[in-house]
């Protein structure tokens, strides 16, 4: 499974629920795929995803996908210690670790190196699990968007080349954030 797939798999498996994709080719294949209005697009701020996807579940109370690669985690792993220490925090914590950092030329992350399961399990996370295909993301996905009690973090595997990445996320950033925060305040309203 490639990144596109991989998150082909996510937002096929998803619908209205706030998702938050990291810089770079991700935000650049989510948008590819589907722009909605529920998806986060980072556009800069490498390793803060994790942190805007906490900020996201602790205000909405509803679970919250975020879609990290192995670089932007490692970047900045504050984020995993303090999902790790939030216990009832409904955040889904996706990492895609193809062992590279695509969009800026390719040279390889240290996630070949660091136990990245290993690290979220260090900083608290209760539920540590580690995939690799299709099928796995969306039975992941289905059976946590019913109830998601506590984080957790998943490492998805990546294999193969992927396919060639759209241009960046095109439209004014401000008008994006707008749209998303909407989307958020109308998930909020009883």
């Amino acid at each position: 499974m490639n990144k596109t797939e991989a998150i082909r798999a996510i937002i096929e498996a998803t619908t209205a629920e706030p998702i938050v994709f990291t810089t770079g080719y991700a935000c650049r294949i989510a948008s590819g795929i589907a722009d909605r209005p529920n998806h986060f697009y980072m556009t800069g701020s490498m390793g803060l995803a994790a942190s805007i996807g906490i900020g996201i579940a602790q205000q909405t109370k509803a679970p919250t996908i975020v879609v990290d690669g192995d670089g932007s985690l490692l970047m900045n792993p504050v984020g995993l210690l303090i999902a790790g220490a939030s216990e009832t925090l409904p955040l889904i914590h996706l990492v895609l670790d193809d062992g590279l950092y695509a969009s800026t030329g390719g040279q390889d992350v240290p996630s070949r190196a660091a136990d990245l399961t290993a690290l979220a399990r260090a900083c608290g996370y209760r539920r540590v699990l580690e995939i690799d295909d299709v099928a796995s993301i969306t039975s992941l996905l289905g059976d946590e968007l019913e109830v998601c009690p506590s984080p957790v973090f998943v490492r998805i595997r990546l294999r193969g080349p992927d396919l060639p990445v759209t241009a960046r996320v095109t439209g004014d950033l401000g008008d994006h954030a707008a749209r998303f925060a909407e989307s958020i305040r109308a998930m909020m309203k009883p």
